[in-house]
Formats: structure tokens, sequence, C-alpha cells
């Protein structure tokens, strides 16, 4: 998947509706969550995990639920979802098995 791929399926995921906006607007917001995308990405990395988000629908879906994560927790300062967690840790698994 491209980035403008994770970009829409992270604006769904938000329930973000960007067709009342003007086109500044849109374009403010869309940098805003390509912002939390990366930042998703790199602490994923650090956790050890390689995504292949191009190629793997669960690495992308991975993805965007940890950048909707990261958006979310700033308005609620929530700790991770149980069920990210699981995502990540059977991710971590799967790919330690493997090498």
């Amino acid at each position: 998947m491209t980035q403008a791929d994770l970009l829409t399926m992270l604006e769904r995921d938000l329930e973000i509706v960007t067709t009342y906006m003007d086109a500044d607007a849109v374009a403010e917001i869309e940098q805003q969550l390509v912002v939390y995308l990366n930042a998703a990405a790199e602490f994923i990395a650090r956790e050890g995990i390689t995504l292949d988000t191009e190629n793997q629908t669960g690495d992308a879906l991975l993805l965007v639920m940890y950048a909707a994560w990261l958006y979310e927790k700033r308005k609620t300062n929530e700790p991770m979802p149980r069920m990210l967690r699981w995502n990540l840790n059977n991710r971590l698994f799967s790919e330690k098995v493997t090498e």
C-alpha cells in the first residue's frame, strides 16, 4: 500500500471527513496525519518489528492502528489498548520465529 493509501485508511479510522474543508485545511490535516504515520512506524521499528506495508495488508493495518492510537491518545491520554499491544506482540513473535 502506498503512503496515500495509508493516509486514507487513517482518515477513515479516525472518522475525519475532509469534504467540507478547504484545500489548505485538508493539506494541513493530511500533513499532521503523515507525521503520526511516520512516528508510528518509528515506534514500531524500535520494538524490533520490520514492517512491510507495501506487500502485507496486516502490517499496513497495524501501522494505521498504532497511528490512530497516537492521534487519539493526545486527547484522552489512555494507555495502549490491549488489542494493539496483542497485535504488536504477535507480529514481533512471528518475525523472530521466522528468522
